[in-house]
């Protein structure tokens, strides 16, 4: 399965306001007697790491080849 530059930033986007939902439900005023049944700060993290990984695609997808960091470096 190949990963397009559509999807990679459908999956971004999709991401971004998956965050967002989740910060603005994490800074919901706590209700003592209901009980979250989701952490909404897990969720974020969660997203974080989408987004991060998104953003690495991305770069491979522009760059036209994987981006492996430190080109020039030699090997001992």
């Amino acid at each position: 399965m190949d990963l397009s530059l559509t999807a990679t930033l459908v999956v971004a986007v999709l991401s971004l306001g998956m965050f967002g939902f989740a910060n603005w439900r994490a800074r919901q005023p706590a209700q003592p007697l209901k009980v979250r049944m989701i952490n909404y700060h897990v969720v974020q993290m969660i997203c974080i790491v989408i987004l991060l990984l998104m953003v690495a695609h991305l770069a491979t997808l522009w760059a036209g080849a994987p981006v492996t960091g430190q080109g020039g470096a030699r090997r001992f």
